[in-house]
């Protein structure tokens, strides 16, 4: 029995199969780290317009952000056609090749504010020591997926990642750049507590660090770094001196008081009382605007993302990806914690960026990176 053409069986479209395929996986898609970001990026981006509104009128700090902010998202689209374990294969060279950049530094690096730490290439300049927060963590995830030691890490074990971690703070040091290197060593000593210490080891190493704290407090630190340890604990000895960025600090977060002052209504940043209000004391400028209830819905927003990114290493099914979203959430963890004590006196004065809202477009990419990494090991499963 033939069959004409109006009667032939129907033949199955592929390119349609694979478009609802396709569109499945997408409907699938994780968005909710790289959603989050958007969301703390507009906060930040909206308070830095407000922080530089009286001397900022004619660089437009706030356009550079979003620049850099647009960059960052482009580097996003290329980082999720990948899978995250090319990192794995790439990491000693991405660690190395950050390592050099941190020594052309010292020779070739652009100085500014009594430090050395960026590169530049014409108007563009980039800061090396940021993008080592996320290389490290890279390198070390490498390290401790490929090493098979059991029972914990014993001094021996612990040799050669220290190692991997001193020369790129020693760098960093010498710019120099405290807040940076306490980062990136906060973020070993929380990957390694993750990895287990042996309780010999770890006692030991205490006691030594114990030891070691006076002399490199003596010897580790410059003048006007000890200076703000010193004013930490006594901000009113040296009032419009060491201890004056702290005391403007506290005195534009507590005049926001429950619901702050009101949008670019900020005394303490509008009449530059507060210094580096649109760096590392950003916070103080949306303290004061917004008060306690701002803020408490912007930490529960950092909370919100600290637990998503959290979730990434604790649903990640491979060593490599477990130990590189733990890392990445630590250094976020460190980077909030430390500033936010940073600006409301609880905290020595070191130099810490806010994730998202302080201005700095190596700070600002590197979290967009991290995001970007974060989000590919999630949909792992929808990478190709």
């Amino acid at each position: 029995m033939t069959h004409s053409s109006m009667e032939s069986p129907l033949i199955p479209d592929h390119g349609e199969t694979r478009m609802g395929m396709y569109e499945e996986e997408l409907k699938r898609f994780n968005w909710s780290l790289i959603a989050l970001e958007i969301v703390l990026f507009g906060i930040g981006l909206w308070n830095l317009v407000s922080a530089t509104g009286v001397q900022d009128k004619s660089l437009g700090l706030y356009k550079s952000q979003a620049v850099w902010f647009g960059i960052g998202m482009a580097a996003t689209a290329v980082i999720l056609l990948l899978h995250y374990s090319l990192l794995s294969r790439l990491a000693y060279f991405i660690y190395f090749f950050n390592l050099i950049l941190l020594g052309a530094v010292l020779f070739l690096g652009r100085s500014g504010m009594g430090a050395k730490r960026w590169l530049g290439f014409g108007a563009f300049r980039i800061q090396p020591s940021e993008f080592m927060k996320l290389s490290i963590v890279i390198c070390l995830a490498k390290y401790f997926e490929t090493d098979q030691t059991v029972g914990g890490y014993g001094f021996r074990d612990l040799v050669l990642p220290t190692l991997l971690v001193i020369l790129p703070c020693g760098l960093i040091m010498l710019q120099p750049d405290l807040g940076t290197a306490l980062i990136i060593l906060l973020t070993f000593m929380t990957m390694m507590m993750f990895m287990k210490i042996q309780a010999k080891t770890l006692i030991v190493l205490a006691i030594c660090s114990a030891i070691a704290l006076p002399g490199i407090y003596r010897f580790g630190l410059k003048p006007y770094q000890r200076q703000r340890l010193i004013s930490f604990l006594d901000p009113g000895a040296d009032p419009k001196g060491s201890g004056y960025n702290s005391i403007q600090s506290m005195i534009a977060v507590g005049s926001g008081q429950l619901f702050g002052k009101g949008y670019r209504k900020g005394t303490q940043s509008q009449l530059n009382f507060l210094p580096e209000h649109h760096t590392d004391f950003i916070f103080s400028v949306f303290s004061e605007e917004h008060g306690f209830t701002g803020c408490i819905i912007l930490i529960m927003v950092y909370m919100v993302f600290m637990l998503n990114g959290l979730s990434v290493a604790y649903q990640s099914h491979d060593k490599f990806g477990i130990l590189l979203a733990l890392g990445i959430m630590t250094t976020f963890f460190w980077h909030i914690f430390i500033n936010l004590g940073m600006v409301m006196g609880l905290l020595p004065i070191v130099g810490v960026p806010l994730p998202f809202l302080s201005y700095g477009g190596s700070s600002l990419i590197t979290s967009i990176l991290g995001v970007a990494i974060l989000t590919n090991i999630a949909n792992k499963k929808f990478m190709f």
